[in-house]
């Protein structure tokens, strides 16, 4: 080999050198970056905590912090790294593994070992230089030191890296953190979860203080009713006394010495031995009679609130009431606490709070899902933050209590100090089918009210129990409440679809009460967005709520459904079978194994037609309705039916006043009157008496009566059958007046309208048609009602009182019945009076007389309009009255 070949072969030993140390630290570099990422990757894995849901693990959840850093830009550099394809790796494997030792035979041809070596190895140098020549040129011609400065790893491109990059999917976290989808990895800002720990912490000492809260209420509750107990003793005789002992006990010598009531015995004390005539036995004898009193009245003595009467004991039981209800609340909330408690791994190891959490989906189940879970226990923390052992809310307990009287009520029942009675909340069912009831659960873990009144549990059990039923409960005892719970037990149990049918006019309001009550999504089947809610209802499941009208739409769309449950609201629009409506309630029905017909007046008219709604729910329930034996007929029909009465589970109601307003008629009253009874107008002859506005005796005394109303803070409802009526009444009342509220008003506006009513302040008053609220709303704001004139059909004015009278009303609620001293009013009230007991025992389970008004209905009745014009004629202008055999006045 000459000079210049050793020199071209030196220049290739160098360069090969030089992609050979590139080389061996390209390798390095990259053996480094892939195991420091392996360590990074497992050490995340490892601070990751799977959060489960129903014991399987459905998240996995990696908090980050700023210190995390380092390691996700070790996932990222690993990311980063250069792609090796396999062609290149067997080049430079070539080049690491085989070059060297070329390199190392050829070296001999470049020193002066050339001259002492052997001929083989100057021989095999020779050929080493060759083919480094050779690789040198084939190398540069294949572009190896671009190859070598490619796959060089770059640090400083993810030098700007921070944990908010954790998300993009060329880091490979999910693949880290076992992900089954390399795209499942979801990243949620770090505040999400500030403050879960404490959170947990407090609900748990929450719980734990549950039992300390109930005791304090349960003392307080007890200090009212001692309170209460004293005001009677005070104000009772020393009279009395002699009831307890049953002896001629001489209470003169009580009252000579100015000792009158029982209350001043027991103040008086030992010291009555002192007294003149009285001695240690005798004072020890009325001491006795007197403690027996005052037991007997505590014993008896049910806890009252009364808004008149804020005195420090009831404004204290509120508060603890209010203590007691928080942990009453999260004690019930079994889906938090479940929340709770598969949170409360991750919340240990959240430590200061992370910037960002990874999440990572395991069984389908979405990051927001997981956000929900995050957000119930924080909102439900919250709910409950001021509540501590010892301690009660700073908030005005008076003005929760006005918000909800009816959850403070049904906790007083369930401390058992307001106790309800046991046997009237089951109706009038048979012993078998009440054991059956109590028997069943009910899963209350979706439902948000309050708390649930011992009949209204019972009622939602019965619907379990019994799978389809008719919940006749009188208006204003929560038949809604009574129906979500029964929605919220089967979606608890896996039913996802439920449906809602009601009148057009309560939709807002039953989407609105499953919101507030439950965690149940409503959806609005109805109206110009139906499509889109069916379809969101489908896909997501919920309660669709719908309407009559809407069904023939909406039934086609059902075949591959399957329904936990039908709940049909004000069911009597179903009462009759050869109606399309009801044919197509039918339908719906028998696509569920599960029904609740809700109705106030399951018996309207006959009662076939109330056969016609057991049919619906239990077909091969035999009911037969001749003979009209009452007993026969309730027992018949308990399978089906369970009704129950406000007088029998609302003891804490304020008692309803009556009062029937007797007015003469003025001049011009009976001129209107008198020409409606020539002409035969049944009708102008009802309302004649109204319609002469400031001219008339009513209503001078129906502005009297919101005059005094207006003075004293109570909001009224207006009720009458005509329209002419209330536009007079809207007309000629000053103040705020709301309405009128008729057929005509739409859906939509009947609600928002009853609001505005509800949140104008005292003296208030809503016009409405009396047709127009029988269905669904809640009128609880107003205490006085005017009738204007008596109505043909006893339910429909009985509906309308309740409306206000119900469950959580505070004050007593007036009735005034506007009433003509002669012509129609008498009449029609002196018939109904006559008709109405004979259908009393069918209507109402319990016994109370005239429960069920609705059971006789004149308004339809020609024959009787007839009657009475016939007789107003004769009496007004002595015209002979009509004799029929059939006359429905007679007897």
């Amino acid at each position: 080999m000459d000079r210049a070949e050793r020199e071209r072969l030196r220049t290739a030993v160098e360069e090969i050198s030089g992609w050979l140390a590139q080389a061996q630290r390209l390798l390095a570099e990259r053996s480094r970056i892939v195991e420091e990422a392996r360590v990074a990757g497992e050490e995340l894995r490892r601070a990751a905590i799977d959060v489960p849901r129903d014991g399987v693990s459905v998240w996995r959840v990696l908090p980050l912090r700023k210190t995390d850093e380092s390691l996700i830009r070790a996932l990222a550099l690993r990311s980063h790294l250069p792609d090796l394809a396999q062609l290149d790796a067997e080049d430079i494997g070539d080049l690491v593994t085989d070059v060297p030792g070329i390199i190392g035979d050829a070296r001999v041809l470049l020193s002066a070992r050339r001259f002492l070596s052997r001929p083989t190895r100057r021989s095999a140098a020779a050929e080493a230089g060759t083919l480094l020549i050779r690789y040198r040129d084939q190398a540069v011609e294949t572009d190896l030191p671009g190859l070598l400065a490619s796959l060089t790893p770059n640090p400083d491109s993810v030098r700007g890296m921070s944990v908010a990059d954790a998300l993009d999917p060329g880091i490979g976290l999910a693949e880290h953190l076992g992900a089954p989808d390399s795209g499942g990895l979801e990243l949620l800002d770090g505040h999400v979860v500030a403050g879960l720990g404490q959170a947990i912490t407090m609900i748990d000492q929450v719980l734990q203080s549950e039992a300390a809260h109930r005791a304090a209420a349960v003392q307080a509750s007890n200090q009212v009713r001692r309170t209460e107990t004293r005001s009677r003793l005070a104000a009772m005789s020393v009279d009395r006394l002699r009831e307890v002992t049953r002896d001629r006990l001489r209470v003169n010598l009580l009252t000579d010495a100015g000792i009158t009531t029982v209350q001043a015995v027991l103040d008086r004390g030992r010291a009555l031995e002192g007294v003149s005539g009285i001695g240690s036995t005798l004072a020890a004898r009325f001491l006795g009679a007197a403690q027996t009193l005052r037991q007997t009245t505590y014993d008896e003595m049910p806890v009252r609130i009364d808004i008149r009467l804020q005195t420090l004991e009831a404004t204290r039981l509120l508060r603890l009431l209010g203590a007691w209800d928080a942990t009453r609340r999260l004690r019930n909330a079994a889906w938090d606490l479940a929340r709770a408690q598969e949170l409360a791994p991750l919340a240990q190891a959240l430590g200061r709070h992370p910037e960002r959490l990874a999440v990572v989906p395991l069984a389908g189940r979405s990051a927001q899902e997981f956000l929900t879970g995050v957000t119930s226990v924080l909102r439900r923390a919250a709910s409950v933050s001021d509540v501590q052992p010892g301690q009660v809310p700073a908030a005005d307990p008076w003005e929760d209590f006005l918000a909800r009287p009816a959850d403070y009520f049904g906790m007083l029942t369930e401390l058992g100090v307001a106790p309800e009675d046991e046997n009237r909340i089951h109706g009038d069912l048979p012993e078998q089918i009440v054991a059956a009831v109590r028997a069943t659960s009910l899963n209350t873990e979706h439902l948000t009210v309050g708390t649930l009144r011992g009949y209204q549990s019972f009622g939602a059990r019965f619907a379990l129990a019994r799978r389809k039923v008719i919940i006749g409960d009188e208006m204003g005892l929560g038949k809604t409440v009574e129906a979500l719970a029964v929605l919220a037990h089967l979606r608890a149990h896996g039913h996802r679809h439920t449906i809602v049918v009601c009148p057009a006019a309560v939709v807002t309001n039953w989407t609105r009460e499953i919101s507030a009550k439950s965690t149940l999504d409503p959806h609005r089947v109805h109206g110009p967005r139906r499509d889109a809610a069916v379809d969101d209802w489908r896909r997501d499941g919920g309660v669709a709520v719908t309407t009559y009208e809407t069904l023939r739409w909406l039934l086609p769309q059902l075949h591959d459904v399957e329904l936990g449950c039908v709940v049909v609201d004000e069911a009597h629009y179903i009462k009759k079978p050869e109606t399309q409506r009801s044919q197509l309630a039918a339908r719906l029905l028998e696509m569920s194994d599960r029904a609740l017909l809700l109705t106030g007046t399951p018996l309207e008219n006959r009662l076939d037609e109330f056969v016609t709604l057991v049919r619906h729910v239990q077909p091969r329930l035999v009911v037969d309705t001749s003979g009209l034996s009452p007993r026969r007929f309730r027992a018949q029909v308990a399978p089906a039916y369970l009704r129950r009465n406000q007088a029998d589970v609302l003891p804490e109601l304020p008692p309803l006043v009556e009062v029937d307003e007797v007015l003469p008629m003025s001049a011009k009253d009976l001129a209107a009157y008198q020409e409606a009874v020539r002409d035969g107008n049944f009708m102008a002859m009802r309302r004649a008496a109204m319609i002469q506005g400031r001219h008339s005796e009513k209503f001078g005394r129906l502005r009297e009566i919101v005059a005094e109303a207006v003075a004293n803070g109570r909001r009224v409802l207006v009720f009458s059958f005509f329209l002419d009526v209330l536009d007079h009444v809207k007309q000629e009342l000053p103040g705020p007046v709301f309405g009128p509220l008729t057929g005509k008003t739409p859906a939509a506006q009947r609600q928002p309208l009853v609001d505005e009513f509800s949140a104008a302040d005292g003296g208030a008053v809503l016009i409405a048609s009396i047709l127009a609220v029988g269905t669904g709303l809640n009128l609880q704001a107003a205490s006085v009602v005017i009738l204007c004139e008596p109505q043909l059909k006893p339910s429909t004015e009985e509906h309308a009182i309740r409306r206000a009278q119900r469950m959580g009303q505070l004050e007593s609620v007036q009735v005034h019945r506007l009433l003509s001293e002669e012509g129609v009013d008498q009449r029609i009230r002196e018939l109904l009076a006559r008709k109405g007991s004979v259908f009393d025992d069918f209507a109402r389970i319990s016994a109370t007389a005239a429960s069920a008004p609705e059971a006789l209905d004149v308004s339809e009745n020609k024959l009787v309009h007839d009657i009475i014009v016939a007789a107003e004629r004769a009496r007004l202008f002595a015209e002979p009255a009509v004799q029929t055999a059939d006359d429905p006045t007679a007897g």
